[in-house]
């Protein structure tokens, strides 16, 4: 069987990791072994990461509507409970922006919801 250099494959494989790895600290942007390793973890990272951001985004929410519910009175479950009753469709990302951004057309909708109760 003939012998195969891999001159130019390698290099383009090897300069395409160490591009993404720009940013590493020391060694693991510099050589390509520990690069390499340190890109696969990073890689798994973001992947995690990019479902647990939705997760920590509805926490922030639900303890903001909770935090804006309490200062009208009522619990955040209660709240919930009424905004369902009453039909009102708002999402928590949308209810989160109206505590923090606008508390009087929060508290005109925590009173639609009371009335639901």
């Amino acid at each position: 069987m003939a012998r195969v250099k891999t001159g130019i494959v390698r290099r383009r494989r090897h300069k395409k990791i160490l591009k993404l790895a720009r940013g590493f600290y020391s060694g693991r942007r510099k050589h390509f072994r520990k690069a390499k390793e340190q890109l696969e973890r990073s890689l798994v990272y973001a992947y995690r990461d990019r479902r647990a951001k939705k997760r920590d985004f509805r926490r922030l929410w639900i303890t903001r509507i909770n935090a804006a519910c309490r200062l009208n009175d009522i619990s955040y479950s209660r709240f919930m409970n009424g905004l369902k009753k009453g039909e009102i469709e708002l999402d928590r990302k949308i209810l989160a922006d109206m505590a923090m951004n606008d508390p009087q057309a929060f508290s005109a909708v925590v009173k639609q919801a009371k009335a639901a109760l």
